[in-house]
């Protein structure tokens, strides 16, 4: 709902009031009782109260578990068998040989 603001010009008096959009704007001021009680231009403000309005509107569709099965690039389903033998061929570090020991003379 939103939060409109009303001003009364015979006392001054400002106050903001949560109000359906289909309610009446209010014509009397509730301090002085003078019908000089106006609704200002203003960006009427809005609260979300409730459950449910991250949850159902924004939540986002991702819900953080893997695929059962891993897919390449162009989204298409691969075996896991054949993906794992070969990033484990790829990635097998090459064997290393010790530097020669210096000449002594």
């Amino acid at each position: 709902m939103p939060i409109y603001e009303y001003a009364c010009h015979a006392c001054g008096l400002e106050k903001e009031y949560l109000q359906k959009m289909s309610d009446a704007p209010i014509a009397k001021c509730p301090s002085c009782g003078s019908t000089d009680y106006v609704k200002k231009v203003s960006a009427a403000g809005f609260q979300l109260k409730g459950t449910g309005w991250y949850v159902t509107d924004f939540r986002n569709k991702n819900t953080g578990r893997p695929d059962s099965k891993p897919k390449d690039e162009s989204g298409k389903e691969t075996a896991s068998t054949d993906k794992t033998a070969a990033n484990t061929a790829t990635t097998t570090p090459a064997a290393t040989t010790a530097p020669p020991a210096p000449a002594t003379d």
